[in-house]
C-alpha cells in the first residue's frame, strides 16, 4: 500500500516467490501464486501466508476456472510472468524445439485476454526477443491487439542495485497509457554496484558441509578432500588456472573455456549470474571469497536479494534451484514502484 493505492498481484510461474516478495516489497497486494513445482510451493505458502497457492499446469488451467478460484478481484490488477523458456539461454546447449517450455509463454495469452489485468510484468531470458516469430514476438503481438502500450530491453540486475550481474529481458505494460522501463540506479556515474560482500558480508564462518542454528537456510554443501585442496589453492577472484598442475582435471587441460567452474567470487563486485546450482563449486563461479566452500543457500538468495526472513523449503539441492530460477526480488520491487507511480499519474490525469 503506497500512497492509498493497492494494486492486485497474480503471479504466474510465481516459483518460490522472488517476483511477489519485490512486488509485495514495493507495496502491491500477491493475490495468488501458480506454478507446478510443489515444493517451490511450499516455499510461496511459507512467506506469502494470506496468498492463494495454486499448483497447476497453466496448459491445463482454465480462465473460468481462475475465475472462480481468485473470486472477485479488488482492481487495477497486475500480471507477472516467468515462464520457463531455458531452451532459449545462452547456458542450455541441448535445444529443442519441441521442448514444451518454449510454449508455456504462449499459455498466458489467455489468461491476459480473459481478464485484462491493467499491467503485466514479464521476465525471461535474453534472445527470445531476437526470433521473429518466436512466443515473445507473438506474446507481443497479443499486447498490441489488446491495447497495451509496453517497453521492454535487455537488464542486467546489478544495475538496479542487485549485486550480481544477471541479464534479462524485462518487459513492462499497462492498459491505463505509455510506460517505461525504470532507469538504471546503479552503474556509470550513478550509484556504485552493490557488491558481493554488501549483500553476504554479514553472515558468520561455516566449513564445507556445516550449517547455521541461528541464521535460516545459512547451509553449505560438502566438498571433497580433492575440491577442498584445489579450493585452497583458488585465490579470491581465482579460478582453476590457480592450481598447481597435479589438481588439475583431465577434462581441463589444455582448454581454454570454463574457466567460472571452481572459480571463487570477489569481494569488492557484483557475483556472476548464479543458477540453479549455485552453491556447487564445480558449477559455476560460486565460491565463497574467502572461505574453503562454496556459497550457502542464504547467501546465494541474499546475492539474489532475499530478505533473511525469507525461508526456503526443501532440500539443500532443492532450496538451491528455488534461489538460482528466482526472479531477484529488487528488480521486481523496483518494476512494482515504477508501476505504482504509473498508477497514480494516470489516476490523477
Amino acid at each position: 500500500m503506497r500512497g492509498g493505492v493497492t494494486i492486485s498481484v497474480v503471479d504466474f510461474f510465481c516459483g518460490c516467490g522472488g517476483t511477489s516478495a519485490g512486488l509485495k516489497a514495493a507495496g502491491m497486494n500477491v493475490l495468488a501464486g501458480i506454478d507446478i513445482d510443489a515444493v517451490a510451493l511450499d516455499t510461496f505458502k511459507r512467506n506469502f501466508r494470506g496468498a492463494m497457492v495454486l499448483k497447476e499446469d497453466i496448459s491445463e488451467l482454465t480462465c473460468s476456472s481462475l475465475g472462480e478460484k481468485l473470486g472477485v478481484i479488488e482492481r487495477p490488477l497486475l500480471f507477472a510472468a516467468c515462464a520457463p523458456c531455458q531452451p532459449f539461454s545462452k547456458q542450455n546447449r541441448y535445444k529443442s524445439k519441441s521442448d514444451r517450455r518454449v510454449v508455456l509463454l504462449d499459455e498466458f495469452h489467455k489468461f491476459v485476454e480473459e481478464f485484462l489485468p491493467e499491467y503485466v510484468i514479464l521476465e525471461n531470458v535474453p534472445g527470445m526477443q531476437r526470433v521473429k516469430k518466436g512466443p515473445f514476438t507473438r506474446f507481443t503481438r497479443v499486447l498490441k491487439r489488446l491495447g497495451y502500450d509496453f517497453d521492454y530491453d535487455v537488464k542486467d540486475a546489478k544495475t538496479y542495485g542487485v549485486p550480481q550481474s544477471r541479464r534479462r529481458l524485462v518487459l513492462i505494460a499497462s492498459r491505463l497509457g505509455p510506460i517505461n522501463l525504470p532507469a538504471d540506479t546503479h552503474g556509470d556515474g550513478l550509484i556504485d554496484y552493490t557488491t558481493v560482500w554488501d549483500a553476504i558480508g554479514e553472515y558468520h564462518p561455516l566449513q564445507a558441509g556445516q550449517s547455521s542454528s541461528k541464521i535460516a537456510n545459512h547451509k553449505a554443501a560438502q566438498i571433497s578432500e580433492l575440491n577442498l585442496k584445489r579450493l585452497k589453492h583458488t585465490p579470491e577472484g581465482g579460478d582453476r588456472r590457480d592450481w598447481p598442475q597435479h589438481l588439475v582435471l583431465d577434462c581441463h587441460v589444455n582448454k581454454s573455456g570454463y574457466t567460472d567452474t571452481y572459480g571463487r567470487l570477489k569481494r569488492d563486485e557484483p557475483a556472476k549470474t548464479l543458477t540453479t546450482k549455485c552453491i556447487s563449486i564445480s558449477n559455476g563461479r560460486f565460491g565463497h571469497p574467502t572461505q574453503h566452500r562454496g556459497l550457502t543457500v542464504r547467501e546465494a538468495a541474499a546475492l539474489q536479494t532475499f530478505p533473511n526472513d525469507f525461508v526456503f523449503e526443501g532440500t539443500l539441492i532443492q532450496t538451491a534451484r528455488q534461489v538460482g530460477n528466482a526472479v531477484p526480488v529488487l528488480v521486481a520491487k523496483v518494476l512494482g514502484e515504477q508501476v505504482l507511480a504509473h498508477y497514480k499519474h494516470s489516476s490523477d490525469g
